[in-house]
């Protein structure tokens, strides 16, 4: 164990993400995260004091995992149809690898008050922000045809997040199946058209 602040922070941090995966957030009390995070109490309320802004940091941690990587996705990429497939790849990956993550932020934060509607809808302005930065992009490059680049963003970000929280609750449609089906209807709602994905290896192959 380290007394480092950082560290104790992002201590405090994963077990609070385990507690509200496992309980909710009402069900949870700032003592469940002391006890899984093995800091003392004191400790938990140095860097968060109390449980709305403990859950509302994670929300934003989350938020900052997911924008890098999409990012990064894109600056990797040439070409309007290879941007949307790697942002798309990365994004979806991202939400199936950080499951918890994604439930506090699409389940949980739902309905929990105005406090926190705002911070969803600030973090669903910085995700509609950048798919707005790369439409218009692609746009200006003529890689597509003109288009209201804000709305078309807030669309984007909308089918996503139904996906996933359907997902989350339900389990299905299964990853797998999330990126041929999304790829296809949102270049189509762009006026592109695209090759199909090649087949995944199998595994063993």
């Amino acid at each position: 164990m380290t007394n480092h602040p950082d560290q104790t922070r992002q201590r405090v941090l994963h077990a609070a993400i385990r507690v509200f995966a496992r309980k909710g957030y009402h069900a949870t009390r700032m003592d469940d995260i002391v006890q899984e995070a093995h800091v003392s109490k004191g400790g938990v309320y140095f860097h968060f004091p109390g449980k709305a802004r403990l859950f509302l940091a994670i929300i934003d941690h989350f938020a900052e995992i997911l924008e890098r990587r999409l990012t990064e996705a894109i600056a990797a990429q040439q070409g309007g149809v290879a941007r949307v497939t790697a942002a798309l790849e990365a994004g979806l990956a991202t939400f199936s690898e950080y499951r918890p993550l994604a439930k506090i932020f699409l389940v949980q934060a739902v309905g929990l008050g105005e406090r926190f509607e705002r911070k969803r809808l600030e973090i669903n302005d910085r995700f509609a922000a950048l798919i707005r930065r790369y439409l218009e992009q692609a746009v200006a490059e003529g890689d597509v045809p003109p288009l209201d680049a804000e709305v078309t963003a807030y669309a984007w970000v909308g089918a996503i997040y139904e996906l996933v929280t359907r997902w989350l609750l339900t389990g299905r449609p299964e990853p797998e199946r999330w990126l041929p089906a999304l790829r296809l209807t949102l270049l189509r709602s762009i006026g592109l058209e695209a090759a199909p994905l090649p087949p995944r290896p199998q595994e063993g192959a």
